[in-house]
């Protein structure tokens, strides 16, 4: 097959958070099994700056062009990016390729490739990684890209692809019909993990002493993560139930939320007994996790967050919230806890306890690793991605 690929940010623009990550191990699987995948994105690293790439770049077999974002200014208002070259290329390119793959649902890049490929009469499915309900900022715009082209973008999709239950609700809830819903849970490379770093790494680069136990957050720093939450709950975990060997691990890059996080860590007098990064890759990541005795993660809305995954494949144990495709993915008491968002005082008993039952926390990190082992890897993935590809092309020559 000839399939495209269709996101506003791709690697190395990790800073965007998980579809980016899964776009690319979707494209690189894809291209192992002998399939010709190119992928339309922008040339945005972050909120602030581009990416010093060259327009067309060939990464692990994939064929990528960075088409160039009109203006920084709009990105980091409204997380919006302007590509009006993906036009002139869309127009003679689209009718090239045999199934077409968007994601995220509310962008510039959408409207476009919506139209010529139905123009074109090439199928296409569509992936909002979480992207649909009109919450946080701007809602007002929202429903305004809804009825413009939302609606239509999800009425002309041969399939949509929802992460979990919470999902198949959101896209029932924006119109889209029952049978055009496939549920296709994230997978995750479980290679990166079969070596992982050496205990003591993380610690050693951030001179941290051993016998501080380490809490990580890892993710972008923005309120819907409920950093600040977890910042609460820590302080209560050192003052006042005296665990002050405990030291909290902010790293991420800044989502136009950090300057709060500061202040916040100022204001309860725990700043010494906080280190905030900044964004971690690669094998800085996956030492992180490795020093950790457990990841936490606050948010108060979620589909699908792939760090659960990366933490259970290092064997960590988690403390998440309570919401959405968090609950899904966390057993509680087996391979984690789950917490009432915003919930200060369950946040700090469930930090406390992890804290002082060292071999349960242990437990709790194995079964989180048979578990991701046994549902979430990309093998498992990429098998339902191809046969929905195979379906809906095999729907527009029929």
């Amino acid at each position: 097959m000839r399939i495209l690929q269709v996101i506003p940010y791709f690697i190395p623009a990790y800073a965007f958070g998980g579809p980016v990550r899964v776009a690319y191990e979707i494209s690189k699987e894809l291209v192992n099994r002998g399939h010709e995948v190119v992928v339309f994105t922008s040339d945005v690293r972050n909120l602030n700056l581009r990416l010093d790439t060259d327009f067309r770049e060939v990464i692990d077999g994939i064929t990528v062009y960075y088409f160039r974002n009109l203006t920084m200014l709009l990105v980091k208002k409204l997380k919006l990016l302007l590509t009006p070259q993906l036009i002139l290329y869309a127009k003679e390119e689209i009718k090239k390729f045999d199934v077409i793959h968007l994601h995220e649902y509310r962008t510039f890049q959408n409207i476009i490739i919506r139209h010529y490929a139905t123009k074109y009469g090439v199928p296409y499915v569509l992936q909002a990684h979480g992207s649909l309900p009109r919450i946080g900022s701007w809602r007002k715009l929202k429903l305004v890209y809804d009825v413009l082209f939302g609606y239509r973008l999800l009425k002309d999709a041969a399939k949509v692809v929802a992460l979990n239950k919470m999902e198949v609700k959101q896209y029932r809830s924006m119109g889209t019909p029952e049978e055009k819903i496939v549920v296709i849970p994230n997978g995750i490379d479980l290679s990166e993990y079969a070596k992982l770093p050496p205990k003591g790494a993380f610690r050693k680069k951030f001179n941290i002493p051993e016998d501080r136990k380490i809490i990580l957050y890892l993710g972008r720093i923005h309120k819907i993560k409920g950093v600040d939450f977890l910042i609460k709950a820590y302080a209560r975990v050192i003052n006042e139930t005296n665990c002050k060997d405990a030291i909290l691990i902010i790293a991420g890059p800044d989502d136009g939320y950090l300057k709060e996080v500061q202040e916040l860590t100022n204001r309860l007098g725990i700043s010494k007994h906080v280190l905030i990064t900044g964004p971690l890759y690669g094998q800085d990541k996956l030492q992180a996790y490795v020093d950790s005795e457990f990841y936490v993660l606050p948010s108060r809305y979620e589909t699908f967050p792939m760090t659960v995954l990366e933490a259970y494949a290092c064997g960590v144990p988690v403390i998440v919230s309570n919401v959405g495709g968090l609950k899904d993915l966390v057993i509680n008491g087996k391979t984690g806890l789950l917490v009432n968002v915003d919930d200060v005082d369950q946040l700090t008993s469930a930090i406390h306890f992890l804290l002082n039952n060292g071999e349960e926390t242990r437990r709790m990190g194995l079964r989180g690793k048979q578990l991701v082992k046994s549902n979430f890897s990309i093998e498992k993935m990429i098998e339902k991605i191809e046969e929905l590809y195979e379906k809906v092309i095999k729907q527009r020559r029929s």
